[in-house]
C-alpha cells in the first residue's frame, strides 16, 4: 500500500474502516431461498407489455411528474385518505437512512426490538446516533413490553422502529403492547410493513389514531425487489420533513414506470402472494414433523427455524444446491437459527426433500 493511499484511507472515519459491508451470498445455479424475494416472474405476455412500455419511456429526461403519479398510485393502493402524506425511497433502505438523518441531533436515540432488521442499527451508527436494542422474549420472540416501555421512558427516543411482521422472526407482535408503546413514545414511531402482502393485519388504523406513527412499505416483497421502490405514509406535516431530505431524482423513470405497471396489474401479484401464503403454511407444517428442527409460525414470506448446528446445516444444504440464510450470528437469541424464504411450490418441495439429510 502506498503512502498516499494510506493517507487517504486515514481520512475515512475509523468506525467505517472497522465495519463490514452488507454481504450478499452468490446464488448462481442454486435454489435461492435466502433473502425473502417473491420467486415468481411476470407471465410472458405481461413481460412483453412491460418491455414495450419501458421502451417508450423518455430516459433522456430526469424523473418528474411520473414519480408524483407513482406516489399517488401507492397512496390509493394502500387505501389511505388523500390527505395522508407519501414519499418515495430507493427501497426501504433509503427511507431508513432519510429517517435517521432527519432525527440526527446531538444525543438523539433510536430504539428497536432486537433481533430485527439490521439496517436500523447500521443507519443509526452511520449518523453516530445512539441505538438501543431491546431483546425480544426468548421463548416466542414477542415484544418484551415492560423492557420496551422502560427503554422509551429512560432514553426518550427520537425514533422507534417496530417491524410488523418482524424480520427475521416473522411474527406479528401483540397489538395491545404496540399500542401502549406507541402511546408512550415521545418521537416518531415507524411501523415497518415490508412483509405486509403476507400478513393478516396492518398498522394503518394505528397510524390514523396516532399522528406520530408512520407506516413504511416496500414493493420488493410485492414482487419488484429489483425495481427498488419503498414508500412512507403518514401525517403530511411529518412526511414533508422527510421529503426535504429525499434526493430529487432518487426514483428512476424506468423504475417508476415498472412500479406503475405492476400496480395496474395488482391482481397478478395478489395471486402470487396468496400462493406464497399457502406454501408458507405447507412448509411450516412439514418442518414441524422433522426431528432436529424447531420452526416458528410466520406472517412473512419466510420461516425462522432452530437446528442443532446452523452452520453445518446451511453448508450441507448449500452443497445440495439450496441456499437459505444462516442468521445465528446476528443476535444471541438467534443461536443456531436459519431463515428460510418461501419459494415456488417446486422450490419448496426441493428444500423439504434435501433438508432431512442436512440436519
Amino acid at each position: 500500500m502506498t503512502d498516499r493511499l494510506q493517507q487517504a484511507l486515514l481520512r475515512i472515519r475509523p468506525d467505517v474502516r472497522a465495519a463490514h459491508a452488507y454481504a450478499v451470498q452468490p446464488s448462481a445455479g442454486v435454489v435461492k431461498l435466502d433473502i425473502m424475494e417473491n420467486p415468481f416472474r411476470l407471465p410472458p405476455e405481461l413481460q412483453r407489455e412491460l418491455g414495450e412500455r419501458l421502451g417508450a419511456v423518455a430516459i433522456n429526461r430526469y424523473p418528474a411528474e411520473r414519480t408524483a403519479e407513482l406516489a399517488a398510485a401507492l397512496r390509493m393502493h394502500a387505501g389511505v385518505p388523500s390527505d395522508v402524506g407519501v414519499t418515495l425511497g430507493n427501497g426501504s433502505d433509503e427511507l431508513i437512512g432519510l429517517l435517521t438523518l432527519a432525527v440526527a441531533q446531538p444525543g438523539a436515540v433510536i430504539v428497536s426490538p432486537t433481533p430485527s432488521f439490521v439496517i436500523y442499527q447500521m443507519c443509526a451508527e452511520h449518523q453516530r446516533l445512539n441505538f438501543v436494542g431491546v431483546p425480544l422474549r426468548s421463548d416466542d420472540f414477542e415484544l418484551d413490553e415492560a423492557a420496551m416501555l422502560a427503554a422509551v421512558e429512560r432514553h426518550q427516543p427520537a425514533l422507534v422502529y417496530l417491524s410488523y411482521p418482524n424480520n427475521p422472526t416473522g411474527n406479528l407482535w401483540d397489538a395491545a403492547s404496540i399500542e401502549r408503546i406507541v402511546a408512550a413514545a415521545p418521537g416518531l414511531v415507524v411501523m415497518d410493513e415490508a412483509y405486509q402482502p403476507f400478513a393478516s393485519s396492518d398498522s394503518l388504523a394505528l397510524m390514523a389514531r396516532h399522528p406520530h406513527v408512520l407506516v413504511m412499505r416496500t414493493m420488493s416483497k410485492f414482487g419488484l425487489a429489483g425495481v427498488r421502490i419503498g414508500y412512507l405514509l403518514g401525517a403530511q406535516q411529518l412526511v414533508e420533513q422527510i421529503e426535504k431530505l429525499r434526493p430529487p431524482f432518487n426514483i428512476s423513470v424506468l423504475n417508476a414506470e415498472a412500479a406503475l405497471f405492476a400496480l395496474e396489474h395488482a391482481e397478478v401479484y395478489a395471486a402470487q402472494a396468496a400462493t406464497l401464503r399457502a406454501e408458507r403454511e405447507r412448509v411450516f407444517e412439514a418442518l414441524k414433523t422433522l426431528p432436529g428442527i424447531t420452526p416458528w409460525p410466520s406472517q412473512g414470506n419466510m420461516i425462522l427455524a432452530r437446528v442443532g448446528d446452523a452452520a453445518a446445516t446451511f453448508a450441507a444444504l448449500r452443497a445440495r444446491g439450496v441456499l437459505i440464510k444462516n442468521v445465528s450470528a446476528a443476535h444471541p437469541l438467534l443461536a443456531n437459527c436459519l431463515r428460510i424464504t418461501i419459494g415456488t411450490p417446486d422450490e419448496n418441495t426441493r428444500l423439504l426433500a434435501e433438508l432431512p439429510e442436512c440436519l
